[in-house]
Parts: structure tokens; sequence; C-alpha cells
């Protein structure tokens, strides 16, 4: 990258630049400055590049700046040097004008002149897109406007579409899509339709031209009925673009792959290690072990081993298997299937952790003292072999004095060594005061034919904290041995909360009379002392769902910010590389730094370890996103028989065209519109998070109860869309709408648009 000029110098010692100085100075240099730049030119270094990031986190956040495609940041409102925009008017009707097509929401796109040029194939028409390269220059009356020059046209790629085929009365065949926020449904003509049946699934492709009516499309895909419970999954999948199958090249390396033998390793199969893991587990990659340590010097202390499947013996830099996962990212789990990021013959075998088979790990001796602190940790490569595995509830029966045949013999020699063990972890962990939120899970039971059978509160147990103390141990002691070893680390990291954040926390605690005050730095026993404040009291649950919301979303960075919410100043993901990429970086790493043998992580993965981070937080979001949405549909398809009935819900969101609730029994969402709330003039109440009626007992706010009505569930889309239910009971007569069986197309509000443009100019 060339020299980009550089501001006036900063003394040293000096504060951060202003946001106003880094978007002037992002203004000067679009597209050409990224955090690196920015903090050489402000001579911003040692820890203060990690206050840099968070300031520009910050002015992200806000809609200050943004960020150029593979490029560096540009100021809000800039346009990148190169970019895609689309022709909007040409000679014919004048000068030939253009817009870019992405500009950030609720900010006018600006206008930019197309100068003449060489480029190959005709000349663009409107609604032609073209790459272009932008500069900013001024017009005769010294305003500021944009000139582009196209680089090349851009070939109109069809957007893809996920919907399931439904043939009218007259003939002709729709596509009823699975976006909640499509505006319409797809025409398909009759050689368009690829085979495609009434109340299949498909994945199909728009076509060019902007017909009158419906807009067309192409079958490409058929992926079977959607009367089958295994669409569900299917459409999460296949609408957020997770690969499935693996390269052919990557399954032949992993069938190629065989156990490991001792050789050099640390033979730790004489020790009784165990699994603990939920009871349909589709993967083992952690085992534990504890002990008292019988150093002298250490009274009451105790000696803890965590094993971690070798993946990375496997799985080597540039090969197949490492292109492959990297692509993923992670595994996603569905109630009915899991997506690996490894193929079966390493997920499922060689790198599981399989009772009574000798299997390749990477292990780390952990010394901790009477009150759970870490005293020195030591990593090993190892072989090991499991003596049981075991579920949480199994483990948990057995301390609780319920044993059975495979726990009688583990009770004494391994289960109670690792309560005690754990016991004292609590001690140093209640020291720490890490965040606590209760966020609790609900689990989708599917019967043997795939369909809902019940939705239950996830278990919190005693063996779950057990696992998870003894993870988040491990996981330290791998960011702490790669900072002493001068080792690249992907380092799990969770920011304090931004300042927009925060304000809107303190608005909301402001309309309950609880102040937080203004420029105090918060830890995280600051925010659990608001939740304990509060935990009695009828703003429970709003004042949970605030905090937690305020909270920064955790990612992976190579850059160390530390872990809010578990009050970490270093953290890393170690403990389950069959699933997370991030994971057999670290282990790479590891083996690097500690010169444990091959597999370590190789000169070209360093400079790539931002863009990797950037790539694999990117992932788990899209698998997070994906799995929420197929829980949503479960949830509909459950619900679609009860469509009519009563339920208790909590608000969990307040917006402008109605609530957002959750039922207390399943833990389904949907919406309430604002239509359904009665004849009474509403206001959003946007600090108190409250929809507020001319007449003051008519108010709905976050974390209210209310009683509501199921009025439709849209297992396609996992749309559920309810009423608040009237007093005197005459919902009780509710005439479901006709459906279109198991798929209808919900009403818009159960799209997550406003259901009447009246409602809207309301608030």
């Amino acid at each position: 990258m060339t020299a980009l000029a550089k501001p006036p110098p900063k003394p040293p010692g000096a504060a951060l630049p202003t946001k106003e100085e880094i978007a002037k100075f992002l203004a000067e240099h679009p597209g050409k400055a990224g955090k690196r730049e920015i903090a050489r030119a402000f001579g911003i270094t040692g820890d203060a590049r990690i206050e840099l990031k968070r300031l520009l986190a910050e002015m992200k956040d806000q809609g200050v700046i943004g960020r150029e495609r593979r490029r560096g940041l540009v100021a809000a409102g800039a346009l990148p040097s190169i970019t895609v925009i689309e022709v909007i008017a040409t000679p014919a009707d004048g000068e030939m004008l253009a817009r870019p097509v992405q500009w950030p929401e609720g900010l006018q796109a600006p206008e930019i002149d197309v100068v003449p040029g060489r480029h190959p194939g005709p000349a663009p028409g409107i609604g032609d897109r073209v790459l272009a390269r932008i500069e900013r220059v001024e017009d005769h009356a010294g305003q500021p406007r944009y000139q582009a020059k196209i680089i090349r046209a851009l070939s109109r790629e069809a957007e893809r579409v996920l919907g399931v085929i439904r043939i009218e009365n007259s003939g002709e065949a729709r596509l009823v899509t699975t976006d909640r926020r499509a505006k319409s449904d797809f025409r398909v003509e009759a050689a368009d339709l690829n085979g495609a049946v009434e109340g299949e699934l498909v994945e199909a492709e728009t076509l060019p031209g902007r017909p009158m009516g419906l807009p067309k499309v192409r079958v490409r895909r058929r992926l079977g009925a959607m009367d089958s419970p295994k669409s569900i999954s299917l459409i999460a999948i296949h609408s957020h673009g997770i690969p499935v199958a693996f390269p052919p090249e990557a399954v032949q390396e992993a069938k190629k792959a065989k156990p490991v033998a001792l050789g050099k390793r640390e033979d730790l199969r004489p020790l009784p290690l165990i699994t603990i893991d939920p009871a349909d587990a589709r993967d083992h990659d952690d085992a534990v072990f504890a002990e008292p340590d019988e150093d002298p010097k250490n009274p009451g202390g105790h000696h803890v081993v965590v094993a971690i499947a070798d993946v990375a013996h496997y799985v080597r830099p540039g090969s197949a298997l490492d292109r492959a996962a990297k692509e993923r990212g992670n595994s996603a789990y569905f109630p009915d299937r899991v997506v690996p990021m490894l193929p079966e013959e390493l997920s499922t075998d060689l790198c599981s952790l399989i009772e009574g088979q000798d299997r390749a790990a990477l292990a780390v001796h952990m010394w901790l003292d009477s009150e759970g602190n870490k005293i020195r940790h030591r990593f090993t490569r190892a072989l090991i072999r499991i003596v049981a595995g075991v579920h949480y509830a199994q483990a948990q029966d057995a301390i609780d004095g319920r044993t059975d045949e495979i726990t009688k013999g583990l009770l004494d020699p391994v289960l109670k060594p690792l309560w005690a063990a754990w016991k004292a972890v609590m001690i140093a962990r209640e020291k720490r005061e890490p965040l606590e939120i209760d966020a609790p899970e609900r689990l989708v039971k599917l019967g043997e034919d795939g369909t809902v059978q019940s939705i239950e509160p996830r278990q919190r147990l005693d063996a779950h904290r057990v696992i998870e103390e003894f993870m988040i141990l491990a996981n330290v002691a791998a960011a702490e041995e790669l900072e002493t070893r001068r080792q690249p680390c992907m380092y799990r990291v969770h920011d304090q909360p931004t300042a927009t954040k925060l304000e809107a926390l303190r608005e909301f605690l402001r309309t309950i009379d609880i102040k937080l005050a203004k420029g105090q730095v918060l830890k995280p026993r600051q925010f659990n002392g608001i939740l304990a404040r509060t935990a009695e009291g009828p703003h429970a649950r709003a004042v949970a769902e605030i905090v937690l919301r305020s909270q920064a979303q955790a990612v992976y960075s190579p850059e160390n910010m530390g872990h809010f919410g578990l009050a970490l100043r270093r953290y890393a993901h170690f403990t389950s590389p069959i699933r997370r990429y991030a994971d057999i970086l670290v282990h790479r790493a590891l083996i690097r730094g500690g010169k444990l043998g091959d597999g370590g992580l190789s000169d070209d993965e360093v400079p790539l370890f931002e863009e990797t981070a950037e790539h694999i937080s990117t992932t788990e979001r899209r698998a997070m996103a994906a799995e929420r949405e197929s829980t949503e549909r479960y949830l509909a398809a459950f619900m679609q028989d009860r469509v009519g009935a009563r339920f208790t819900a909590r608000v969990n969101g307040v917006t402008r065209f109605g609530l957002f609730i959750t039922l207390e029994d399943t833990g389904a969402s949907g919406l309430v519109p604002i239509s359904s709330l009665g004849a009474d003039f509403f206001r959003h109440d946007e600090a108190a998070h409250a929809l507020v009626g001319r007449n003051p007992s008519n108010r709905f706010a976050l974390g209210d109860a209310v009683k509501v009505v199921l009025r439709e569930a849209t297992p396609l889309t996992g749309g559920l869309l309810f009423a608040i239910a009237r007093p005197g009971g005459e919902d009780e007569d509710f005439e479901p709408p006709p459906a279109f069986p198991r798929f209808r197309r919900g009403a818009s509000a159960s799209r997550g648009r406003a259901p009447l443009k009246k409602n809207r100019k309301r608030s």
C-alpha cells in the first residue's frame, strides 16, 4: 500500500484521535486506510491500539464509518474508490447517471456522473450494474460530486429463492418463499418447474426482466416434500448457504487418516479420563480428570487434566481438509441433524474421544490451589484412552447418590475428585464476578418420524457447570501459553458495551428510577448488581433483556481485548476443534510454540489471522442464525394445531408496529401487531420500550406478562401471529382462517412488516 498523508503528529503519550479526526482522515483516503494505517498515521502504539479498535467499533456501531469490502474503512456517506453502481439514466435521457448499489440505510444515495471511457462490451443501459472506479470532484459551484469510470460490466446474477410450489386453481404455479420479509410470491412457468410438483420444497433462481405482475423464477433444485419434517432444517441450511457436501479430495484425505501411535507423545492412557456430554452428542472432543495435588506446598490443591482431540494432527495447513473446515468455520447443529465442519471419518470417529479407543490428544495439566486459582500449567501432546463416556444427567445422578452400572465404579475415583476441584474453581469465579444473565434455552424433542414431540427447558445441572468451568480454565491457559511463547493467538474477545448501548440502557433504567452514572468504567459486577436489585420486582424480565442487549457480541480476533462477560484478561477457544476452526488455529499455534511435533501453525497462516478472524466470526453468526430459524420453524409446526388457543406470554420486544412476545411454556416467539391492541391511539416510547395508549391503562412494556391468542402459525417461514386476548373469553370462538396445508403464506404482520399504514403513522 502506498504511504498515506499523515495528519499533524501528536506528542508521545497523547490521547487517541477524536472521532472527527478519524472521519476526516478516512474521507481523505477513502478505502485505503484500515485500523493499521490509522494507528500508524496517528502514532498509536502498544495497548493504545486496543483502545483504538474499541473506538472504531463504536464509530461503526454509530454509523459514523463503514467498511469497504476487502479494503479499508470509509467515512459514512463516502463512496469507496472501487464500487458497484447501477445506471439510472442514459444519454438518451441526458447524461449517464448512476447510484451505488449498496448505501447506508437512512442516508440519501449520491448520484454519480459516468464519464465516457473505454471498456469492453456494449454501453450499459438503465438498470445495468457495472464495477467502476470512483473519484470525488467538485462541480462549477464548488460542490462535491462523484465521477465514475467503468471498469467492466457485471452480469445480472440470478437471485436465489427458496420456497414451496403451490398450484393455483387456474393451473398456474406459484413459488411461496420461505423468507418472511418477501413482499410477494413468484410465478413459475410450466417449462421452468423442472419436474417440481405441488407442496415440494425447491431452490429457484429469479429470471431477468421486469414483467407485469409477479416476478418469475426457474426451479434449479428439488429438495423434497415440504410435508417431510426433514425439510425444516433444509430450509435453514440452504437459505443461509451453509456448505453441506465436502469436496471429494477432502473426503479422500479423511478416509486415508489412520490412528496414531504413541511415538513421542505422553502416555496418558493410565489416567481414568472420562467424557461428559449431552445424551445426544454427535461428537466428543473433550475429556477431563482431576485428583488432589500431592505437593505438600499446595495443601488442599488439585491437579486437573483437560484432554482435547488432536484435530491438528489430521487437518494440516493448506490441505483439502483444512480448506473445507475453514470455509465452514464451524459445525451447525439442528434438532434433527448436524452439518459438521469435518467429514464423519474424523468428526465421529478418529477425532472423537470414544470410550475404550486410543486417541491422539492435545492435553493441558493444570494445578490449582485450594481456592481454585491456577498456579501453573503444562501443555503436552498425548495418547489417551477414555474409560467411560457419560452424559450430564448420568453424572449428576451419580453425585446425588443415584449411580447406575456405568457410574457406580466411577463415583469415588473419578467423579468426586472432579466435583471437589470444581467447587474450588467456583470460589475463584465468585471473586472474579463474571456477568450472570439467565438466558433459558428450549430443547426441541423430535419423535422417530421427525415431528416435534415436545418443547422443554434445557436442563441446567451442576454437571454442566463442572465441564464449563474446566473448559474455561483450559481456554485461559491456552491464551496465556501463546502469549508467553510469543505465538499468534486467535483470541475469543468480548468487548465492553459501547457508549451508544450504555446510553440506551441508561435511558431505560431512568424510566424505572434507577441511575447509571455516566463516565464510570463499568465491570460485570455492576451489571450483576442491577440484575440483583431488580430480580424480585416487576421489571426483572425487562432489565435482564435490556442488559443482555447492551452487551457486545463475542467475536474472534488476533488482538487481545479481553473477555468482558467472563471478566477475564485473556481468553481463547481451545476445547472444541472438531466443531470450531478457531480452536484448530489455537492448537496449531500451541504445537508450533511448544515444539510439539508436526501440524503446527504455518508461516503462511499468520499474516491472514485478521482476515480469518472476520471470516470465522461471520460463519459463526451464519450458523447461529440458521439454527435459530430452524428452531422457529419447528416451533411454528408444533403450534399449528393450536391456532385459536390462549397462552401466557412475556413481551420481549417493542416496536412502533407492535409487540414481540415469547410464550412462557414453549418459548415460541411471535408478533402482536399494533392493530390488534384495540382502538386506542398508541405512542411508541422508545426509551421505556413501551407502547402507550391515550388511555393510561393501555400500556404494553418490555417484560410485561400478557395473555395472547394464537392467530396464525406458518411453518414455512417460522412466523407466529398473535393477538392480545380480549377479556370475557370471546376469543374462544375464534375461527382460524382457511390455510394452504402446512405452508400457507402468513399475513403481512407475521412476516415482520407493519400490517396497516395508519398504525405506522401513529408512532
